[in-house]
């Protein structure tokens, strides 16, 4: 079927804006002016009544099952005001909801730092006012940081001896654990809860791409194989495959294969899986390695400690020896890699262990890339030029970051830090993404927050010569996002040939003023030409 889509405003990825496309057979055939377009023989035509239309957004660094998980727990990032509320909400929730015996009660979304009532994470102390019946996890926003109550850690085990792994940490109080844990520490809690079946898996990644679907979402990159201990990676895979050749799952999924030991890596590798294989929608992408932890729960590794103390500086989540084997082992095995690193010097430790590999085994069009690159000095911003690297940004992180970073980071080095529009001034291909769960997968507001440089709440501008144009926004939403997987031959344009995924929205965001970005809404989202989400 030959359908026209006539009288809108087209962003074809190139400027001006155009008016029409015809869609056939999940793909654009043609894209051009109204007039011009109305002469060919269409089936139907569709009135797009100057509404504006780009492809599909393509969100290229979230955990969707992570997503899925949490929208079937506690939302606490709505309960984050204050200590107070926090511990007010997880009473009603506890009251309101059934809690069988080995039942865990769970939410994620806190941030201390909008605490209003004290300056201070959560404890186990706090927790116990909710319950000692009943275990209870709550999860920082950034994912790096979590706190149970005196139920769990005895059901854990964890007593003032228990020692914290390597690129983790367990917080004590007066020699006592206090219910804190970070980065690689809190497997000693999530190990030892019963992870999700078959049916449960999909339950929770059919969730969360409808969820996704209502951002204009067409397309993630997905770091899945870590969100349950117990759920190995090929468990993962046959979810994917089932709902997609079922024809459940719409999204296009290009998996980042998370591995925390070189052991887990080899048996991926051993079963003969490599980055590009799968289908349109479901790929294996790249090796995805977590390089430290995040700066709002001070545990992302920083080369000058943080402001406000001695000598924290964070911790990175693997040795340098670790590194660099595992960067190697994936780069000689044809694997793209994607290194986590928020503070720069975890960023040194993964240039030197790309940079090594790169040299040892020449390699072009590699694609290797850094998730996130937030704080980052000149030389560094060179070498990932040097190294020809791949930035997975997350702009819609200034929306807080803008809060904490020039109180947490030496101003000499923050001042080079979110710099990726110097990046993409030379040559670095920058794509954009949310980190869902740590952020809600909302497009519109991380193209506000990459063209303003200004939280929503009016704070900043943070380092507004690093602004993006309205149009370097959408296209690292875009086109940018399908480099970064390697299909920008096949989608991420309004063009010929490529597939028809697209979004309609309600506005023109080159006509918006920067501040309302945000409030764009999403009309309708478009796959292979069928409407997933809204209505045309």
């Amino acid at each position: 079927m030959r359908t026209l889509y006539y009288n809108g405003k087209v962003y074809t990825g190139e400027l001006p804006l155009t008016e029409a496309f015809i869609v056939e057979d999940g793909h654009f055939s043609a894209v051009g002016q109204t007039e011009e377009l109305r002469q060919q023989k269409v089936d139907r035509s569709i009135d797009l009544e100057g509404r504006f239309v780009c492809a599909g957004f393509n969100d290229s660094h979230m955990h969707l099952l992570g997503f899925g998980s949490s929208l079937l727990k506690a939302d606490l990032a709505r309960h984050t005001g204050s200590l107070q509320e926090l511990i007010a909400y997880l009473k009603d929730y506890f009251a309101d909801h059934s809690f069988p015996e080995g039942k865990w009660l769970e939410g994620r979304g806190w941030n201390q730092d909008y605490f209003s009532d004290v300056a201070r994470m959560p404890d186990r102390f706090d927790l116990d006012e909710v319950s000692t019946e009943i275990p209870i996890l709550i999860t920082r926003c950034c994912g790096h940081a979590c706190v149970v109550n005196t139920k769990a850690l005895e059901l854990a085990g964890i007593t003032a001896e228990t020692v914290a792994p390597v690129g983790g940490a367990i917080g004590l109080e007066q020699g006592e654990p206090d219910g804190r844990f970070y980065d690689n520490a809190i497997d000693l809690i999530t190990g030892i809860i019963s992870g999700p079946d078959m049916e449960d898996l999909k339950a929770m990644l059919l969730k969360a791409a409808q969820k996704v679907h209502s951002y204009g979402i067409t397309s993630v990159q997905t770091d899945d194989y870590i969100v349950f201990a117990d759920v190995p990676f090929e468990m993962v895979n046959q979810a994917y495959q089932e709902l997609t050749s079922s024809g459940q799952l719409q999204l296009r999924v290009y998996e980042q294969c998370n591995f925390t030991t070189v052991e887990k890596f080899q048996r991926f590798l051993g079963s003969g899986l490599r980055t590009g294989q799968g289908t349109e929608r479901f790929k294996i992408g790249p090796l995805k390695l977590l390089g430290d932890g995040a700066l709002g729960s001070r545990t992302a590794h920083l080369s000058k400690p943080y402001l406000g103390t001695d000598d924290q500086v964070g911790f990175d989540l693997f040795t340098d020896e670790q590194m660099e084997e595992m960067v190697a082992l994936a780069h000689k095995n044809g694997m793209q890699i994607a290194v986590h690193a928020i503070g720069d010097a975890c960023l040194d430790q993964v240039l030197r262990a790309m940079e090594k590999a790169l040299h040892d085994c020449p390699r072009e069009d590699h694609r290797h890339g850094i998730v996130h690159c937030q704080i980052s000095r000149a030389d560094q911003l060179r070498k990932i030029e040097e190294l020809g690297l791949q930035v997975y940004a997350q702009s819609v992180f200034l929306d807080y970051d803008n809060h904490i970073v020039e109180k947490l980071v030496v101003p000499e080095i923050a001042q080079t830090s979110y710099h990726w529009k110097s990046l993409i001034a030379n040559g670095v291909r920058v794509s954009n993404g949310s980190d869902c769960p740590v952020e809600l997968p909302d497009v519109m507001k991380g193209i506000e927050c990459a063209v303003t440089r200004t939280s929503l709440d009016g704070c900043g501008p943070y380092l507004p010569e690093e602004a993006f144009t309205v149009q370097e926004a959408l296209d690292s939403f875009t086109w940018k996002g399908a480099e970064a997987s390697f299909e920008e031959d096949r989608k991420g344009r309004i063009a010929p040939g490529q597939l028809a995924d697209f979004v309609i929205l309600a506005q023109d965001p080159f006509e918006t003023k920067g501040k309302d970005l945000h409030t764009i809404p999403v009309k309708a989202t478009v796959i292979d030409g069928q409407c997933v989400y809204g209505s045309i």
